[in-house]
C-alpha cells in the first residue's frame, strides 16, 4: 500500500500548478529539513501519520523532525514545536493544528518564511496555512449519515453525538458532526457549531431526538465516559456518532455495561483496527480516511517547494486539498457509495 500510495503523491504533485524529538531515520540529506507537528503521539492514526512522513522523508533525502502535543487539545506544546522549527531554520512544518491557539505561532513561521502545511485538520480561517491536506470531513461524516438514515428504514431515531471538544472549537469537529446530520437529513444550523439544531424534529426517514453531545477528547476512555453520560440521560439511544473510532471503542464498552439493546454505531478513520471493529459487528460503518497519503504529499510539497518547483493547489470548490474518503460497511444501503471490510483492510492504515 505504502508504494502504492508513493506512487499516487508523485503523480498528484507533478500536476499540481509537547514533546519533540530529532528523528535521523531520515536519511543523509541535510540540506532540506521539515517538521511534522501532530496532536499527539498516541492515537494510531497519527503514528501512522508520523510513520508515512518519515519514510516519504527518507525517500527525499530530507531531515525531519517530529513533534506533538502531550494530548490531543496540548496547544501550547505545538506552539513550542512551531517555535523550535523556525530557531532549526526548517523550509516547512506539517502541522494537524489542536485548536486556534497555536494560529499566531503558524503566522510567525510564515512570516519567517517557512512553508506550512496542515495535516487532517484544516485550522480556522484556512488561509492561516499555506494549503491544507485533508480528508474532506463533511463529506465523511455526511457518508455515515446517509447510511444511518437508510438502515433505520423509518425507524425513530434517538442520537447520541460522541464529539472531540466542548471547551474549543476545531474544524476537524464540527464538519464531522454537522456532515453526519446532514447526511440524517436534520438541519445543522450553522455548520461551524456543534449543539444548535433542534433536539427533537424529523430527519428523512422519520423523527428524531438528539439525546446528547458530549466531549470524548478523540480517545477511548473518553468515549466510555461520554457513553455512560448520554445512557444516563436517555437509556432509548439507538443511534451512536463517534468522532472516530477509539470514541467508538470507548461508547461500546459502556453500552456492552449497561446491558440494554445494541444501537448502530458510527464513525470516522478507518484504521485498521476500526475496520476490524466493522467487520466484528462493533462499528456498523466507518468513513475511511488517508493518513499516508497526506503525510507523503506534504512531505513530497515542502521538497519540491523547497527546491524552486510549484505549489499545490486546492480541489476545486473546496479550501483545501481532498485526500479522498470511503465509506466501509458490510452492510451496505441503498444510494450509499461503500466498500466492504475486505477492500477496507486493503486500504487500511496502522497495523494489518
Amino acid at each position: 500500500m505504502r508504494r502504492a500510495l508513493s506512487a499516487l503523491a508523485v503523480a498528484t504533485l507533478a500536476v499540481l500548478p509537547a514533546a519533540a524529538c530529532g528523528d535521523d531515520r531520515a536519511g543523509g540529506g541535510k540540506d532540506i529539513s521539515v517538521a511534522l507537528i501532530t496532536k499527539n503521539s498516541t492515537n494510531p492514526f497519527f503514528v501512522t501519520m508520523q510513520d508515512g512522513a518519515r519514510q516519504a522523508a527518507a525517500a527525499e533525502g530530507m531531515k525531519i523532525t517530529i513533534a506533538a502535543g502531550k494530548a490531543d487539545g496540548d496547544e501550547a506544546g505545538q506552539v513550542q514545536a512551531i517555535e523550535d522549527a523556525i530557531a532549526r531554520g526548517d523550509a516547512g512544518i506539517l502541522i494537524t493544528p489542536n485548536g486556534p491557539g497555536v494560529n499566531p505561532a503558524i503566522k510567525k513561521a510564515r512570516d519567517a518564511g517557512l512553508y506550512v502545511i496542515a495535516l487532517d485538520t484544516p485550522p480556522d480561517p484556512a488561509n492561516t496555512v499555506d494549503i491544507t491536506f485533508a480528508t474532506d470531513n463533511f463529506k465523511a461524516g455526511e457518508l455515515i449519515g446517509k447510511w444511518t438514515a437508510t438502515t433505520l428504514a423509518g425507524k425513530p431515531a434517538v442520537i447520541a453525538l460522541l464529539d472531540l471538544f466542548n471547551d474549543k472549537i476545531v474544524s476537524v469537529d464540527y464538519n464531522r458532526d454537522q456532515g453526519f446530520l446532514t447526511g440524517m437529513g436534520i438541519d445543522a444550523k450553522d455548520r461551524k457549531r456543534n449543539g444548535d439544531e433542534e433536539r427533537t424534529g424529523n430527519y428523512s426517514g422519520g423523527t428524531y431526538t438528539i439525546a446528547c453531545n458530549e466531549p470524548t477528547n478523540g480517545a477511548e476512555d473518553g468515549g466510555r465516559t461520554a457513553m455512560e453520560r448520554c445512557l444516563t440521560k436517555n437509556p432509548g439511544i439507538n443511534v451512536v456518532y463517534t468522532i472516530n473510532e477509539p470514541a467508538a471503542v470507548g461508547a461500546q464498552q459502556a453500552i456492552k455495561a449497561a446491558g440494554g439493546p445494541s444501537p448502530i454505531v458510527v464513525s470516522i478513520d478507518g484504521g485498521c483496527d476500526g475496520v476490524r471493529q466493522v467487520r466484528d459487528g462493533l462499528i456498523n460503518a466507518t468513513s475511511q480516511q488517508y493518513p499516508l497519503k497526506m503525510a507523503e504529499l506534504g512531505v513530497k510539497a515542502i521538497k519540491q517547494i523547497a527546491s524552486g518547483g510549484q505549489k499545490p493547489q486546492v480541489s476545486s470548490g473546496l479550501d483545501f486539498y481532498d485526500t479522498g474518503v470511503a465509506l466501509v460497511t458490510d452492510k451496505p444501503a441503498s444510494g450509499v457509495e461503500s466498500i466492504d471490510t475486505a477492500k477496507g483492510t486493503e486500504l487500511c492504515w496502522g497495523k494489518k
